[in-house]
């Protein structure tokens, strides 16, 4: 099974090897997993990253099976709702069972989010949407760096490497 790791940011992987890198946010994820798919034909793409809790008990490094946008929110129009995009099949996502569900977003979540979710980030639902359209089976794992509150952002930039450690030791450092 040809297998592609990707990560946000090379913060996010300190010490780990073989990943490539989307940068931050839906537009850069989706770009960069299409150039990889077109690139490699990967069967799997592995995305690890960091991402925010919304709950608190939730902690360490965590699977993600769920995807939806949390950021999507055309509720005025119609009859949509929160998560929807208009005129498209796709708005849930789910690769497995078992896992936790990610709400993407192009925005830091610093408080409550409106959508149901145990976990935030600003890449998964991107990259797990074009794994779907193209036929690519998609597994996410995520380090819980932060939880939503008003200190997310300096909790996120002191915990930001540790989750490395525990991607690789969940892996076996020889497969990535």
């Amino acid at each position: 099974m040809k297998t592609i790791f990707i990560a946000a940011l090379q913060d996010e992987t300190k010490g780990l090897k073989n990943f490539h890198f989307t940068g931050v946010g839906k537009i850069n994820a989706t770009l960069k997993t299409v150039e990889l798919i077109i690139e490699y034909g990967p069967d799997r793409i592995v995305n690890f990253g960091t991402a925010g809790s919304t709950k608190t008990n939730i902690s360490g490094l965590v699977k993600c099976t769920r995807f939806v946008q949390r950021d999507m929110d055309v509720r005025g129009l119609f009859d949509f709702v929160l998560g929807e995009t208009p005129f498209d099949d796709i708005t849930d996502i789910q690769f497995g069972d078992n896992g936790f569900t990610c709400g993407t977003g192009d925005n830091f979540a610093q408080s409550t989010v409106d959508i149901e979710c145990d976990l935030v980030d600003m890449e998964a639902y991107a990259i797990a949407k074009v794994c779907k359209i193209k036929n690519v089976y998609f597994e996410c794992y995520k380090y819980v760096s932060d939880y939503i509150n008003k200190q997310s952002s300096y909790d996120w930039s002191v915990n930001v490497q540790k989750g490395a450690k525990l991607f690789a030791d969940k892996f076996n450092e020889s497969r990535i």
